[in-house]
């Protein structure tokens, strides 16, 4: 919430179909999406003043709102990679603080599962080779390459083993159980982590986020629209936005990441601290980027983000349930997930998640990182 301006909340939160969704187009999941997150707000598209939106099309937020129907007077289109929801949500946050809108929807889709199947992309992702990215690329240092050699430098300067980090995948697949919207549900084992297919050292397939179709959507609405609303409103109640890195020979320290300064940013304006927090919904594209962004914001010391995940901690009955639905490992991940780490958490704040539900969750964390730890949103969330 911005100083000396209307309190914001997410009124609406929806999911389009997710998973397995042949037969569809990004734009379709987009606003299947949208239109149950505004019916689950109970407001009407002529209420709908603000809108955001990334990852489609040349001009995303002007012909995906042309697409819903829309013709919003505030309108973003931020792309900082996987935070790049986190950071728009804190973006629209301000701007209807301000009066520049009032009702905001953003909203996402992605069919990278069925492209993939349909030959229609890549299964590795060109980032080009001009800019900084062209002292990289000759070398061939791929995404996930980046993440690995930071992970062997955890693992070096604090003793972090395989099995630590394997139970980051095992406690998602835990989560993921009760979860019919997930896309593996079936557990697994440190065992089965550590004896799978090896992706990029220390990575094995278990521990690099899946690849689905989906869709999702949430609105965002001033206090004043509330009474408006049908559903109990989740408060925004502080967030913060840092940028880290391009080149990781930028990058003074593999195992600090830009959360650190987007979470205590979003604590320190919040008023709360990591011990306040019910639930936490971190980005989790590998499973090194969950482990050190729990020592970021907090929620464990440096260095000990290993142990905190092997003690069950992640777990929903453990000390910090992370990741409710399963998490971008074995739950959902679409492209970008920042979205869908919205939607669960005004889902648990509002407890309606059945089986996977946290007991009196009241208050949430909500952080994306993008690239390879270039950029971090985090936001706090509270009923």
């Amino acid at each position: 919430m911005s100083d000396g301006g209307r309190r914001v909340a997410v009124v609406g939160a929806a999911l389009s179909d997710v998973g397995r969704v042949d037969h569809s187009s990004p734009y379709a999941l987009l606003a299947q999406a949208s239109r149950r997150a505004l019916a689950d707000s109970g407001l009407a598209p002529a209420d709908v003043d603000g809108f955001g939106s990334t990852g489609l099309g040349t001009m995303p937020p002007v012909e995906v709102a042309e697409y819903l129907g829309l013709a919003p007077r505030w309108v973003d289109s931020t792309t900082v990679g996987g935070s790049s929801w986190e950071v728009m949500a804190a973006h629209a946050v301000d701007a209807i603080a301000a009066g520049h809108a009032d009702v905001i929807i953003l909203a996402y889709g992605s069919t990278a599962r069925a492209d993939l199947r349909a030959g229609l992309r890549s299964a590795n992702l060109d980032w080009g080779s001009r800019g900084p990215l062209q002292w990289e690329a000759p070398y061939g240092h791929t995404l996930i390459s980046k993440y690995a050699m930071a992970a062997r430098r955890h693992m070096h300067e604090y003793g972090t083993t395989l099995e630590q980090m394997a139970e980051i995948a095992v406690s998602a697949r835990y989560n993921a159980g009760p979860n019919p919207e997930a896309y593996y549900r079936d557990p697994i084992t440190v065992d089965e982590v550590l004896s799978g297919p090896m992706i990029a050292d220390p990575f094995t397939k278990l521990q690099c986020c899946i690849r689905s179709d989906g869709g999702a959507a949430i609105v965002l609405a001033a206090a004043d629209r509330v009474p408006d609303t049908a559903q109990t409103p989740v408060w925004v109640l502080g967030s913060g936005e840092h940028t880290s890195h391009m080149s990781m020979s930028q990058w003074p320290d593999f195992t600090t990441g830009p959360a650190a300064v987007s979470g205590r940013l979003a604590f320190e304006r919040a008023g709360l601290t990591p011990a306040d927090v019910d639930v936490a919904e971190l980005y989790d594209a590998f499973t090194y980027m969950l482990l050190i962004t729990l020592e970021d914001l907090g929620f464990c010391a440096k260095g000990d983000g290993g142990p905190f995940a092997a003690s069950g901690a992640l777990r929903l009955d453990g000390e910090l349930p992370t990741n409710t639905d399963g998490g971008g490992l074995s739950a959902c991940h679409p492209g970008q997930r920042g979205l869908f780490l919205l939607v669960e958490a005004t889902r648990q704040l509002r407890g309606e998640c059945g089986d996977r539900q946290v007991p009196d969750a009241r208050i949430a964390c909500v952080s994306g990182t993008g690239g390879w730890f270039c950029s971090s949103g985090t936001m706090l969330l509270g009923v």
